[in-house]
């Protein structure tokens, strides 16, 4: 993902320069087309989290939390996308250090309908409104998907209060470490400038260009770690946010001791097959263009989804003696999960593979895992999120080699695709998902810390036994 456009010439000032048969370079254009897929793509996101997400996780939980879930995702997307157009999107995507961004863009300043984002190539730009909308939908599900490891058992004040400090001070400096870089055309035409140099002090000029732009970059973008969709950004970053949630509030009442079966497996099917629709625009939307790049995401978001589903599904139906809905589902969560880092960089077979691991690894931490360590993580953030998304993130490294069918790196400068080293793509996403473990592992524990001392985190054991439902929304899911 990209955002920063650089600032070439007007059309004025561009045809001056061509006359004159000097160095000048057109003006990205923006493809009717690349916008009105990724209006689609911004839509299909959204119906990932409302409903998609909503009824996945509402289905799951108890029918006397039903409408706590429903809330608590919706507050989310509501808030977030508030907070985006104020100050989130220009923190995220306009330069200031390599953690964070500027208030430059704050309250969408300077942004209209005629301004410009970059995609992947160079010369090909879409809307930077819609650019806008499809991150804000990014920023949304990814602290929507953490309700779900604390569900059933945290008042609603404190997720009002919490969701808002964990986006700012943890999900837009992650995002801005990972996705932001200046864009292929600032970076291609410095490098065209660069060859072009005639004398030593032309070429020493251009170089230091080269290496300003190169450096305008998040933290993460520059050790080479490459996340097509959301692997660091969006799972491991929710998933271990989550696993903290999980064990600073303890288990819920009765956990281990009362059944906490989920209520309704056929609103979680509906919210499941709900996502999987929804995260074409979450995978092959992370394209920016509707090309063969989103084919391809679009592809594997197919085929590692399914096979994830079949393999925790077998396994499952191996080591438990029946194959299962919510297993099935799960797996297909998981697939998605970890085939969003690498969608856009795997080939097909590749995502198979990735999608038969995933699957298995997912369910061992969900079962196997989880009971040994006790954790009461309500809907397995930590298992298929943070997991799956290490799973890919790592896998990733390995699929994008071109000679196992991925597409590799682009190399800008020198337009082409660079050679696959495997250690320093290794060590790369390694720097990526240990930082997001880090970063968000330990913000994360001193937010909760602050909204406890300020609001309480947990509900008490009265409220929690009635439910959620009705004692923090004076509303019952169902009423018969």
């Amino acid at each position: 993902m990209t955002f920063k456009r650089p600032h070439g010439a007007g059309l004025a000032a561009f045809a001056v320069g061509l006359l004159a048969a000097t160095a000048a370079y057109a003006e990205p254009t923006v493809n009717k087309g690349d916008n009105a897929w990724m209006m689609t793509s911004t839509v299909l996101v959204l119906l990932m989290t409302i409903p998609g997400l909503a009824l996945f996780y509402g289905g799951l939980v108890r029918s006397k939390n039903m409408l706590s879930v429903l809330m608590q995702v919706f507050y989310t997307v509501c808030i977030v996308t508030v907070l985006w157009a104020l100050y989130g999107y220009s923190l995220a995507f306009t330069g200031g250090s390599d953690f964070i961004g500027g208030f430059s863009k704050a309250f969408l300043a300077g942004v209209t309908p005629d301004s410009k984002a970059a995609t992947f190539s160079v010369d090909a730009n879409i809307s930077e409104l819609v650019y806008i909308c499809f991150q804000m939908t990014f920023a949304a599900i990814t602290p929507a998907l953490i309700v779900g490891a604390f569900a059933e058992r945290m008042k609603f004040s404190a997720v009002a209060l919490f969701i808002p400090l964990w986006v700012t001070l943890i999900y837009f400096p992650i995002a801005h470490m990972v996705w932001y870089w200046a864009g292929p055309d600032a970076i291609t035409d410095a490098a065209k400038a660069l060859a072009a140099a005639a004398d030593g002090a032309a070429k020493t000029a251009a170089q230091a260009k080269l290496d300003e732009i190169n450096a305008d970059a998040g933290w993460i973008f520059k050790k080479g770690a490459i996340d097509f969709a959301g692997g660091t950004v969006v799972h491991i970053n929710a998933g271990i946010a989550g696993l903290v949630g999980a064990l600073l509030l303890g288990k819920r009442t009765g956990y281990g001791k009362e059944l906490m079966a989920p209520h309704s497996l056929t609103m979680s099917m509906i919210g499941a097959s709900l996502l999987w629709v929804g995260w074409f625009g979450f995978n092959a939307g992370s394209n920016l263009e509707a090309s063969g790049g989103a084919a391809l995401a679009m592809t594997n978001s197919f085929v590692a989804t399914a096979a994830a589903a079949l393999s925790w599904m077998f396994a499952e139906w191996i080591i438990k003696g029946h194959p299962s809905v919510l297993g099935a589902i799960s797996g297909a969560v998981a697939g998605l999960v970890a085939v969003t880092p690498a969608a856009g960089f795997s080939g097909p077979m590749g995502a198979i593979v990735l999608g038969l691991v995933v699957g298995v690894v997912c369910l061992f931490f969900c079962t196997v895992v989880k009971n040994a360590l006790g954790y009461d993580d309500s809907l397995d953030v930590f298992g298929v999120h943070c997991v799956g998304g290490i799973v890919g993130a790592i896998g990733t490294g390995i699929l994008v080699n071109p000679a196992l069918g991925g597409t590799g790196v682009m190399d800008y400068v020198a337009g082409k695709i660079a050679d696959y080293d495997f250690v320093a793509q290794m060590t790369s996403q390694f720097w990526g998902v240990c930082t997001t473990l880090v970063w968000s592992g330990i913000g994360s524990a001193i937010l909760y810390k602050v909204v406890d001392v300020i609001v309480g985190l947990r509900a008490n054991v009265e409220t929690e036994r009635e439910g959620l439902d009705i004692t923090e929304h004076t509303e019952r899911a169902y009423n018969m």
